[in-house]
């Protein structure tokens, strides 16, 4: 991927990692558009950021994504970067007396099927770019799950395998495939206390690490920073458990 003069749309643009990222794309030179379902934090990120642009959207309506494709290709006709970066983690008690699936329902939506539907409807358009490349984001508890929010790593980890196939299918085309695995990062994914966790990675830490991995490394198809690799390698360094007991024992 290129780091500068692209065309790029972020999901979940509005706060967190998304407008992180954004924000650090922009002033990379890129013409940036951050979409979400809140028009507020929207409208900060832009408002913070002369040039970028933003563009309303609820990725949980799968019956209004083509037709915000076509928006989105008519607007921007140049667009060539696709960042799937929305997403929602909820903890699930799955020990309970009875189980409440709506959270495990609303997680698949908008974590799996959103990026899958939003992804196929705007590759006819990549497509046509000379190059073009689609980011996945995805987690470190895709590769080992917190256990106390287990729909939330089931998509991460299905978005990993969704994200290798689709890097396969796409070998021989001019769109790139990249998965983005954040460590536990300072954001307010799971409300306000995680924006100051000591234990979580300082968001802009995490992106000056991501930006110079993409700028440094072109061949990276897994963009990890060190934070996240215990996690990502945990498996192939048969630790796999012993790491599985420390994350789910330390309090969260």
């Amino acid at each position: 991927m290129n780091i500068s003069g692209n065309t790029i749309l972020i999901t979940g643009g509005g706060s967190g990692i998304g407008r992180a990222l954004a924000e650090a794309l922009h002033a990379k030179g890129n013409n940036v558009i951050v979409a979400g379902r809140r028009q507020a934090a929207l409208d900060a990120a832009t408002a913070a950021n002369p040039g970028m642009r933003s563009i309303a959207f609820d990725i949980d309506d799968g019956a209004a994504i083509p037709a915000f494709a076509e928006k989105v290709a008519a607007a921007f006709p140049t667009l060539n970067v696709l960042i799937n970066n929305a997403g929602i983690m909820r903890p699930e008690n799955l020990a309970a007396e009875t189980i409440d699936v709506a959270t495990a329902e609303a997680t698949v939506v908008t974590n799996l099927l959103g990026p899958i539907r939003l992804t196929a409807a705007l590759l006819p358009l990549l497509r046509r770019q000379e190059r073009a490349t689609v980011m996945t984001v995805s987690s470190g508890l895709a590769f080992i799950p917190l256990t106390a929010t287990p729909t939330y790593c089931a998509t991460k980890a299905a978005i990993h395998s969704w994200s290798q196939s689709l890097r396969w299918q796409l070998k021989d085309t001019g769109v790139e495939v990249l998965e983005l695995a954040p460590p536990y990062v300072q954001t307010e994914l799971m409300g306000e206390a995680q924006k100051t966790d000591p234990r979580a990675m300082p968001l802009d830490e995490f992106i000056a690490e991501t930006m110079s991995i993409l700028e440094t490394r072109p061949e990276a198809k897994e963009i990890l920073v060190e934070r996240v690799k215990p996690l990502r390698w945990a498996e192939v360094n048969g630790n796999y458990d012993s790491v599985l007991d420390m994350l789910n024992a330390a309090p969260h």
